[in-house]
């Protein structure tokens, strides 16, 4: 249970935060605060979902990225090149002008896949990456 509180200070795009206070305010919490609590709770869980991603794993990963961002492109191929054993197929669309949404196939081990996720999440200009997978039963 959480009882002390600490005090933070953050630094958001507006945009950003104008879209996080419209999601607070359509799911009637009372305060940013309560918001950001349910956020980084969330955060903290998913995270733990990912780190019992073990063993032979079929899976997708979906990532919206900047296609705009400086350098991105090259790097995420790169990413994907040296990951080419894992991923057997991508998928690429084109959202808006520069938003693009790419589903990434993959299948191996899942200690592999998390950390593909986890080098395309860390990439500047990628949005979001999201991992779901199944484990392969024999």
């Amino acid at each position: 249970m959480e009882t002390e509180l600490s005090r933070i200070g953050i630094s958001l795009p507006k945009n950003l935060l104008d879209r996080f206070d419209e999601i607070i305010t359509a799911r009637g919490y009372s305060s940013r605060s309560e918001g950001i609590r349910d956020a980084i709770r969330n955060y903290i869980t998913y995270y733990r979902w990912m780190s019992d991603v073990k063993g032979e794993r079929q899976g997708v990963i979906t990532m919206i990225y900047d296609h705009d961002q400086r350098g991105l492109l090259p790097t995420l191929t790169d990413i994907q090149h040296e990951f080419r054993e894992t991923i057997q197929a991508t998928l690429h669309s084109h959202v808006t002008h520069n938003r693009c949404l790419e589903v990434v196939l993959v299948h191996g081990d899942g200690t592999e896949l998390k950390a593909l996720a986890e080098r395309l999440m860390s990439q500047k200009g990628v949005e979001s990456v999201k991992l779901t997978t199944i484990p392969i039963d024999e």
